[in-house]
Order: C-alpha cells, then structure tokens, then sequence
C-alpha cells in the first residue's frame, strides 16, 4: 500500500474543494463588514463623537462661532429621568461635550442652535465670565444725562473753556454772546458768579443759562428758537442799610482802611474823591481818623456786596477833608463845591448825527428782533476821535464778536459810560482818565451795518438816555437846592460824631492801638 505525504497536501489549495473556498471567502467578508458596521461597538463612542472642525481660513465655508453644550449625567439619572434614552456615559460623573458645526451654509433669518445648560453638574467649573458680562451689558441702564450743571466761576476761567467743560458746543455760546451784546455781562466772570447750564430732557440741547451775578442779580437767557437766545434781568431790590465804617490811621491809610472793612473799591473811590484835596502818600500821620458813611444792600440775611457811599470824613489834627453824595449823583465838599469836575454830554467834539437813539424796545437792524438799543448810536466815520465825557478810570477794554473793540469807564460809584465798535483804543485797563481826553478812534467793529459809535451812559448799573439824563454839569450845588443839601451834610455828620467818640472810647480801652 502506498502512503502519501499529508502534510505538503494541506498546504495546497489545489486540493481544497471549491465549495469549501467560497465558504471560507463568504466568512470572511462577513466578518469584515461586522467589523467596519458603524454604531455596532459600545466601545467606540469617543470615536463616533469626533466632530468636523471648521477652517476659517476656507473662504466657501460661512465662519460661524460653533455653540458648545455642556452636559452632565449619571447612569441613575439618565435612567430615572429618562427610561428610554441609551446612556452612554459610564462613569458616575463624568462630562459629554459635543459641537453643533454647520453642515450647509445657513439663510440670513437661520439660527443656531442655543445651548443646554439647564442639566449642568454643579461639580463641573466653566469659564462664564463673558457671559456674565454680556447680560449685564445687555440688562444695565445707561447712566442718567445731568439736565442742570452748574460752575463756580474761578480764577482764569473763560466762557469758552466753561462751555467746553460742559460739552456744550461754540455755535450755541455765540447764540448766547449775541444775546448778551447791549448787556456785556459775560464779559466780566469773576470768582463768585455761577453759571447755570439747564439742558432740554428730550433734546439735551441747552434750553436756558442762568448768570448768578449776586444773590441780588442774576441775567437768564433762555433759547427763543433754534438759532436765538434772549435774556432777562432777574433784580432782587432788597433793603439798603446804613452803616458806619471809622478807623485811625498806623502806617498806610490802605492798610488801616482794609483793617476797618472798606472794600478796595471804596478806598480807590475815597482816594480819588479825596485825592485832590491831601496826599495820601505824604500828608497821611499816624493818629488821623476817618468816618466813612455807606449804604450796603442785603438781600434776606445776605449781603450783595453793593455799596454806595455817603460821605467821608478824614481828620488831621488841625484840618477835615470831606465828600457829601447828592441826589444828583455827585459829591460835594461841605460847603457845595464839586469835588468831581462836570460832565459833557457828547463823545466827541464835532456835530454827528445820531443814527439810532436810546430804545429798550427797538428792533434789532440785523437779527430783526426786540432788543433793546442802550445806547446813542454817532454815525461817525472810521478813524473819527472819541473822547471820555468826564474823569474817571478804564474798567474794561475788551475785543467782543458783536459789541467790537469796546472800553468802559467808571466816573465815580454813580456814573459809567461804554464807547462800543472801536478801530482802536489807546488807553488801557487802569487808566486814570480826565474829561475830554481821546481815548480812541470809532470804527465798525463786531456786527454793525456801518461805521458809527455806540454810546452808553449807566447810572447806578442801569443804562439810561445819555442825551437826556441829568448829568452833573455845573461845579457847585445850585443856589435852590444848597438847602437841601446843608440838611443832608448835617445828618451824615450827626453820624460821623457819634463814630467819632466811640473811637475815643477805644482807644482809651485798649493798650494798642486799633480801630
């Protein structure tokens, strides 16, 4: 019997059936695809879970911000809130994270999906800061506008730079400026005044400002349109007290004039009232008194800080120096002699037609609005002089954008004259100034229709007619009223004695000397 080598046979497909090939080749096949079935092997999840990420930089794919959920559950959780649903987190607390990518380019109107956070782990920290960020950006109120500013006038402060502190542009302060030309109060902020801004609550456009001169002036200028402002003239008329101010003289009259409570306006007043007379640098002794008589103005309690002097007494041992104010509004000496030289009534010395004369209730030539005119408008050519009608001294020289080149001068504590529109002025602030003095030469300046001076007379702060008011043109008191006047020298000097024998009384009190 013949034996065969089996072992070299088996290795041989040669001799393998071919039913039993097909079968073995089917089985294969079927194992493969079992393998590769997606969704067929629990422990592949971490692998089905990879999602696409979207490159930015593909210029066909829309860039959108994928939504990242965060979700937390546990096998009891997932099985007790939801029978039906097929946990596939296995572990106690653990955390599934998935993207919502977009698949297709979204419409305008599409939305993607919001995220699910109402089942989030308490255990599990996320970054929300933005979030938090963007609610209270989304759900905080904006800061409420303040409608009513008001500013302490201090040292160096400007219109200008009031209004841009307030955010409230040029093109409205020069609405305000036009308004303010026939008064020129904002031409002269000093420390103490307030200014008041008062915006409209829908607009936030400035509806009114208010000027808080003293607690006995303010001006309010409220807009009239979207181009116009006006203003009004709010006086607190108060009471006028009388009072006495007496003091004795060491070392300068200044110094021992300020150490009693005399303004430093009423002691330039006193010295040019009196400066004629004595020397205040060289005839002033240590030991000399003085009585000065005021009218001070309060308003309730408060003190306006305007005063008004009556008389002044300076007494040297062997002589007085004296000034009595008279309803006229000048100051005489005790026996009737003016102390202050007269008045002219024209700014000029030639004939000039007046143009446009005194009128609070005259229509603007320009705006064509009420406004009124205070003052005497000269149509005097450019180049033409101007000279001051009486003595007094330069208060203010200032450039404005309507009222031009102007100065003002101030005779006295009763009298001030404005000279408006100017092509030059040739005097400067502090200036002592005497009558009939050039002081410039008019123009056309500021928002005029033509060359011309514009002239103002005020008395006692209030502009009045200059071609018709009662200026003090003689040297003397009338014969008529000397009177009148004696009989008023009397009282003040009743007054003044009564001061007298009280600094005598103190100065018998006091071992150093005082007021």
């Amino acid at each position: 019997m013949q034996l065969r080598n089996t072992a070299k046979s088996a290795l041989r497909i040669q001799g393998i059936p071919v039913k039993h090939l097909v079968a073995l080749f089917t089985a294969l096949l079927v194992i493969l695809a079992a393998m590769l079935w997606p969704g067929t092997d629990t422990n592949n999840t971490s692998t089905e879970r990879q999602t696409l990420v979207v490159n930015s930089a593909d210029t066909n794919t829309p860039h959108i911000t994928p939504q990242i959920r965060y979700r937390s559950t546990t096998a009891a959780e997932s099985n007790s809130e939801n029978p039906t649903r097929n946990a596939t987190i296995t572990s106690a607390d653990s955390v599934e994270l998935t993207r919502s990518e977009p698949h297709m380019q979204l419409e305008s109107d599409e939305q993607l999906p919001i995220a699910d956070t109402t089942e989030s782990d308490p255990l599990v920290t996320t970054d929300t800061t933005s979030d938090i960020a963007t609610e209270q950006l989304a759900t905080s109120e904006p800061e409420p506008v303040e409608l009513e500013v008001k500013i302490a006038i201090d040292q160096g402060d400007t219109l200008s730079t009031i209004f841009d502190q307030v955010e409230i542009g040029q093109t409205t302060m020069y609405q305000i400026l036009s308004a303010d030309e026939q008064l020129l109060a904002l031409d002269i902020l000093r420390p103490g005044n307030i200014l008041t801004f008062r915006k409209h609550p829908e607009t936030l456009e400035l509806e009114e400002m208010e000027l808080y001169i003293h607690v006995g002036n303010q001006i309010i200028y409220r807009r009239v349109d979207a181009d116009n402002f006006e203003y009004e003239e709010v006086r607190h008329p108060g009471v006028w007290e009388q009072e006495i101010v007496a003091g004795e003289i060491y070392g300068s009259f200044y110094v021992s004039a300020i150490r009693a409570g005399l303004s430093k306006a009423e002691i330039h007043e006193i010295n040019k009232l009196l400066g004629e007379q004595i020397d205040f640098n060289r005839q002033i002794q240590a030991g000399d008194r003085f009585q000065v008589v005021r009218n001070s103005q309060y308003v309730g309690e408060q003190a306006t800080g305007q005063t008004s002097i009556e008389g002044i007494r300076l007494q040297q041992r062997r002589h007085a120096y004296t000034a009595f104010l008279f309803e006229d509004g000048n100051y005489y000496d005790s026996n009737g002699e003016s102390l202050t030289r007269a008045f002219r009534r024209h700014p000029h010395n030639q004939n000039f037609r007046i143009s446009s004369n005194y009128n609070p209730r005259r229509l603007h030539p320009v705006t064509g609005r009420v406004s009124p005119h205070n003052g005497t408008d000269f149509a005097m050519p450019t180049g033409t002089p101007v000279v001051s009608i009486g003595d007094g001294v330069v208060t203010r020289v200032e450039n404005h954008p309507f009222a031009g080149r102007y100065l003002e001068i101030q005779h006295g504590s009763t009298y001030k004259t404005r000279y408006l529109h100017m092509h030059r002025i040739d005097v400067n602030r502090g200036d002592s100034i005497q009558r009939g003095q050039r002081i410039g030469l008019s123009g056309a300046t500021g928002r005029v229709t033509g060359p011309h001076l514009h002239f103002e007379l005020h008395i006692n702060d209030r502009p009045v007619n200059a071609m018709t008011a009662n200026l003090p043109l003689a040297t003397s008191v009338p014969s008529e009223q000397l009177a009148d006047f004696n009989k008023r020298v009397d009282e003040l000097v009743a007054i003044m004695e009564v001061a007298y024998e009280e600094q005598f009384a103190m100065r018998r009190d006091e071992s150093q000397p005082g007021t």
